[in-house]
């Protein structure tokens, strides 16, 4: 699909929906989502394969997941999402916050992707990539691929986070993570001024 627009979406698929998306996205270009209000028992906004050149703006999240590109990469695939952009955003009481994960052995990339202007209440894991994911317990099995996550901007973040880990970044030790840049990032934990930070980047 190209060239598609999404204005002022309610959705509501709390009770009872525990793998719902509240919009999911995949082979997909030229999108806009703008002035929804979701509420899910899955990501609040899911962003797959396929996808390039998506803005959302004005985006209300909670309950639910948070807003999710990937995952990427499931069943050693190949994935590609670039040019992303979720530019003001307000998420409440969701278990994840911005999040971007792929799958090991997986192929791919993930890239030009920008999360700005974003208000956090009490949010589980407000800033994660995870490189890392699978399905049950972890850790994951070793794979000699990795889907590349790259050029990715964290811009004005700020509110509250529910657990002691506000930014976790997880990324693959053959293929690292590349281009991360967290800039006026200011989420408290309990009343702390500072966040922790648990970072397991490559050396």
């Amino acid at each position: 699909m190209r060239g598609c627009s999404s204005f002022g979406s309610h959705c509501n698929c709390t009770r009872g929906q525990p793998n719902t998306d509240g919009i999911h996205v995949t082979d997909t270009q030229n999108i806009q989502i703008s002035s929804s209000v979701i509420g899910t028992g899955d990501d609040c906004i899911s962003i797959v394969s396929g996808t390039q050149n998506l803005q959302a703006t004005g985006i209300t999240c909670g309950p639910g997941h948070g807003i999710s590109i990937g995952s990427l990469g499931s069943g050693n695939s190949e994935a590609h999402v670039s040019d992303i952009t979720v530019n003001g955003a307000t998420l409440s009481g969701t278990t994840n916050g911005v999040r971007i994960k792929t799958w090991p052995g997986g192929s791919g990339s993930a890239s030009n992707i920008k999360f700005q202007n974003i208000e956090m209440h009490n949010v589980k894991n407000p800033i994660i990539i995870d490189q890392k994911y699978c399905d049950g317990d972890k850790p994951c099995k070793s794979q000699s691929r990795a889907v590349q996550v790259q050029n990715v901007l964290y811009q004005n973040i700020k509110g509250t986070s529910s657990s002691s880990e506000a930014i976790q970044l997880d990324c693959s030790d053959k293929f690292p993570c590349q281009g991360i840049v967290l800039q006026d990032i200011d989420i408290e934990i309990g009343g702390e001024k500072q966040p922790k930070l648990c970072a397991t980047m490559p050396k």
